[in-house]
């Protein structure tokens, strides 16, 4: 018997749920008429079935969303991250059809009530959270009121909402092993505590000492430690430590600066200094800061591609990470 493979067609999305196939072409054309819910199964059963649709473009074309921006993080030190991560939201969104709203929202007073507001005068059904983290109130409502959400250069730990973030833990490990393949065995980490996303890059660092013989960790915190304090015990010897991973750049630049151009002492022999991100201020520091850069285009159109995804029907929670590569440096001194 010859068993002919053929493409699934329309039909076959209607019996498998249980619905006209008119119903079916209406959804996939994204016709008034049809509900959210109906559109988004049929969206789903065709994606798992492989149908091509001559539609996807136009369902794509009437989604709305909106993103929301950190306004601390586009107006501060950290605006050219963010810059980035916009500039690849806005590419994506235009070449799927997705009409995109950027908002400005102060990150430490984003409440419910705030997004529902942003949403609702925008039309939108999908958000994009960049540098806000989610919490409990925030998945219910989405997933009572079927808002598709992306967190932005953030992640949940808990794993109930997609994510995009720079590959934080590898990252930090191989940060961390570029000063060790230099000889350096008694590093410092420098690292905030406030988001899961920079935990991961304290995890990084840890698993990269431990990894290595011989090899001691220290870690101090912003929460403890201001940045003139970590360069004043570098100064006065007091960890005893060679060398220095920040948790980003302009800590680490802050620092640079202090133990190359202040007076307040002298800069170890071979002290050597890696940060994260690789911001464009990196370019202008003296010496030049080596680093770990972060692709920031590539974490806005992920976001925007997750966003998609879910727009369309797919219910698996993804948590992506986009690679970060090592940016050479006058920096990281071989002992």
């Amino acid at each position: 018997m010859t068993i002919v493979n053929r493409r699934p067609n329309q039909a076959d999305i209607a019996a498998r749920l249980g619905v006209s196939v008119s119903t079916v072409s209406r959804a996939l054309a994204n016709e008034v008429g049809i509900s959210e819910t109906v559109r988004r199964d049929v969206q789903k059963m065709a994606r798992a079935l492989g149908y091509k649709s001559k539609h996807v473009s136009a369902v794509a074309a009437d989604r709305r969303a909106v993103a929301l921006v950190p306004l601390g993080g586009a107006t501060s030190g950290m605006s050219n991250f963010y810059f980035g991560i916009i500039e690849g939201m806005k590419a994506a969104a235009e070449e799927v059809g997705l009409a995109l709203e950027l908002r400005l929202v102060n990150e430490s007073q984003v409440t419910l009530d705030l997004i529902e507001r942003h949403l609702a005068q925008a039309g939108a059904s999908g958000v994009l959270l960049a540098g806000i983290d989610a919490w409990d109130e925030l998945i219910a409502w989405c997933k009572d009121r079927e808002v598709a959400a992306v967190l932005v250069n953030g992640t949940d730990p808990l794993m109930r909402v997609n994510s995009v973030s720079p590959a934080n833990f590898y990252g930090a490990y191989r940060a961390t092993m570029r000063l060790i393949e230099a000889g350096h065995r008694c590093i410092l980490h420098y690292t905030h505590v406030a988001r899961p996303t920079i935990l991961e890059r304290r995890r990084g660092f840890e698993a990269a000492i431990a990894a290595t013989p011989g090899a001691e960790g220290i870690v101090v915190g912003t929460d403890k430690y201001r940045v003139a304090q970590v360069r004043e015990d570098i100064l006065s010897g007091r960890y005893g430590a060679t060398a220095l991973f920040c948790w980003n750049d302009l800590a680490a630049i802050e620092i640079i600066e202090g133990l190359h151009g202040g007076s307040s002492g002298r800069l170890p022999e071979k002290f050597s200094i890696v940060g994260f991100d690789d911001l464009p201020i990196v370019a202008m520091t003296s010496p030049r800061l080596a680093t770990m850069r972060v692709d920031r285009e590539g974490i806005g159109r992920g976001a925007v591609r997750l966003l998609i995804a879910q727009m369309e029907g797919e219910t698996a929670v993804q948590q992506l990470e986009i690679g970060v590569t090592a940016i050479e440096g006058q920096t990281i001194s071989r002992l």
